[in-house]
């Protein structure tokens, strides 16, 4: 199980990073080839990419959260003893 985690920790994360710096670098290049200037760079470009960081940061934790939730669960097979 924990393999599983850090499986996607060492996989999953980079390629999601990856994926948001491809999509910045994209929104970047669109917006230059548009001819906004650099007031939009200072402004909403900072927010999208602050968004689009947190958005990864959410589908993360919701891809590695049933491995956590699995690794971390108490349960106990024994017999309890009747009295």
């Amino acid at each position: 199980m924990k393999t599983q985690m850090l499986l996607k920790a060492l996989v999953v994360l980079p390629l999601i990073l990856f994926v948001d710096y491809i999509l910045m670098a994209a929104i970047g290049c669109a917006t230059c080839l548009f001819g906004f200037g650099d007031a939009f760079y200072c402004g909403p470009f900072c927010l999208i990419g602050k968004t689009v960081l947190g958005i990864s940061a959410i589908l993360f934790f919701y891809i590695i959260s049933p491995n956590f939730l699995k690794s971390n669960k108490n349960t106990k097979y024994a017999k309890t003893t009747e009295e």
